[in-house]
């Protein structure tokens, strides 16, 4: 997903007050040189002077002023590196200081993104998320077979497959996820993994758990205190890469719950946007909680992954 112009604004505001702070670092370091070398300001003021006179030679017809120009001015600049030298500065003390060189605190380097920019975008994916946290704690490099033997070994390996096919694929290829099973079987851990790679790729990706996420649909539907900012993350909700519904089953349910869920999950289909979904219920006690088409829409849509075993939180807190 294309960042929001409110997005987009934010990171650009980060760079200009990146260079506000570079202006007024080269100002202050212009003014200790002025103060402790009064020659400088007046070689300064000289190359100024040189600059307007061999331009009115050069608009005059005289064709060797530019290179007379550029003697001069080089000399200029050789004196006062070493003046800056003589009294203890760097050669390269009032060269401007940017945070990123590369880019010079722009963003962009021949029109294309910078490195620093990319990573600006990733740092507020990660922010709007939701669980920039537990990512730190939950992704594949923590992954561990160890908690799980027999049939629930099976069915964590292949939903891991799963994962990072969904993954490995996301770009080209539409698919969405359903997780369910026990409590404490890794379903929210799987979630985070999958969520963590595609943020380190650049996607934009959203967490809520099954309560926050009505609570917001509720809001954006009934409370007009705030309105632009709920419906802004309202429309987040259809427009982000892979949106995660948590522990589905947890909020109160009833018709308006029920109808948001469908028309959230059917926007989002028809949009090929991912959703994932993990939920502790069975396939049947999903069907009895949600109408026909909401199971129909899941179980039709998303690739199924069933997980089982013991609490592995705890397990561990044992």
């Amino acid at each position: 997903m294309p960042l929001t112009n409110t997005q987009y604004d934010r990171i650009f505001r980060q760079y200009e007050e990146k260079q506000r702070i570079s202006r007024l670092e080269t100002e202050k370091r212009h003014a200790a040189v002025y103060e402790r070398i009064p020659k400088f300001r007046e070689l300064e003021d000289t190359a100024a002077s040189l600059s307007v006179a061999q331009g009115k030679k050069l608009l005059s017809g005289d064709t060797d002023a530019l290179n007379a120009l550029h003697d001069d001015l080089a000399r200029l600049k050789e004196q006062k590196k070493l003046l800056l030298l003589d009294s203890g500065f760097p050669a390269d003390y009032l060269d401007p200081v940017f945070s990123c060189p590369d880019c010079q605190d722009t963003g962009y380097i021949n029109r294309e993104k910078c490195h620093c920019f990319r990573q600006a975008e990733i740092s507020l994916l990660y922010e709007q998320s939701g669980i920039q946290d537990l990512l730190a704690q939950n992704n594949f490099e923590l992954l561990s077979y160890d908690y799980y033997t027999g049939e629930a070994l099976v069915l964590f390996q292949n939903a891991v497959k799963t994962c990072r096919h969904f993954v490995k694929n996301f770009n080209s290829d539409y698919h969405n996820l359903f997780f369910y099973g026990t409590v404490g079987t890794g379903k929210s851990f799987l979630s985070c993994c999958v969520a963590k790679e595609l943020m380190d790729q650049g996607c934009s990706v959203i967490y809520f758990g099954a309560t926050g996420l009505f609570d917001l649909l509720s809001d954006a539907a009934f409370h007009t205190k705030n309105r632009d900012e709920r419906q802004n993350a309202y429309a987040d909700l259809y427009r982000c890469d892979l949106l995660i519904i948590d522990d589905l089953g947890t909020e109160l349910t009833n018709q308006f719950t029920a109808s948001q869920l469908f028309s959230l999950l059917n926007e989002r289909h028809l949009g090929k946007k991912s959703t994932l979904i993990s939920t502790n219920f069975t396939l049947a006690q999903l069907r009895d909680r949600y109408s026909d088409r909401i199971f129909s829409r899941i179980t039709s849509n998303f690739d199924v992954c069933r997980l089982a075993g013991k609490d592995i939180r705890m397990y561990k807190l044992q």
